[in-house]
């Protein structure tokens, strides 16, 4: 089996890069190691994201404690060496891998190359994390709101299972009753437009 061809560098990234801006260095090594395995990358969501067969596969970001390669669906990748993990207490799909030092990914590289493979092969491959719809606790707010509301109800039910899971999290996340109905009353716009907690 042949080397991969080398990415696509986005003259953005370098200008992004250029500036003097937290964990640098460890983000232009771990670029370089992206770039290798013929990855494209762009600017999205104000940080380097990387791209193979059409679907995103990681995402760079330097934090306030480390630098974090995101990999989108991470769940899928075997963990042979134990350095991933979940972003957060509700992710689902993607997983992290956080590093503090230049040193630390050069000790590293052989595991990284390993995950950097392994999500070309499932973006080649098409694969997804299998997400069961009906996983959603929502807050007994939203489901008083959504009964007494046809309109919204529908809204809700027509969105996709990360948009419910979204403003379930978001309403319920709130500890006291009053501020779960005050979100209620302001997602309420939004979901009957069809939109999720982050949609524009």
């Amino acid at each position: 089996m042949g080397a991969d061809p080398q990415g696509r560098a986005d003259p953005l990234i370098d200008r992004w890069l250029d500036k003097d801006r937290p964990w640098r260095a460890e983000m232009s090594r771990i670029r370089a190691i992206l770039l290798s395995h013929g990855l494209d990358e762009a600017l999205k969501w104000r940080a380097p994201c990387y791209v193979a067969h059409g679907s995103n596969v990681a995402i760079l970001h330097g934090l306030r404690d480390h630098c974090a390669l995101g990999f989108f669906v991470g769940a899928l990748i075997e963990d042979r060496h134990g350095h991933l993990e979940a972003p957060g207490p509700n992710s689902r799909s993607s997983r992290v891998l956080r590093v503090r030092s230049v040193g630390e990914i050069d000790a590293m590289e052989g595991a990284l190359r390993d995950y950097v493979a392994q999500a070309v092969a499932i973006a080649r491959e098409g694969r997804k994390p299998e997400m069961r719809a009906d996983d959603i606790d929502l807050p007994p707010e939203l489901e008083a709101a959504l009964a007494a509301d046809d309109g919204l109800r529908a809204a809700f039910e027509a969105l996709t299972p990360g948009r419910r899971r979204g403003w379930a999290l978001h309403v319920g996340g709130a500890k006291q009753a009053a501020t779960r109905r005050s979100r209620i009353a302001k997602a309420g716009p939004l979901i009957r437009a069809g939109k999720g907690l982050h949609d524009r």
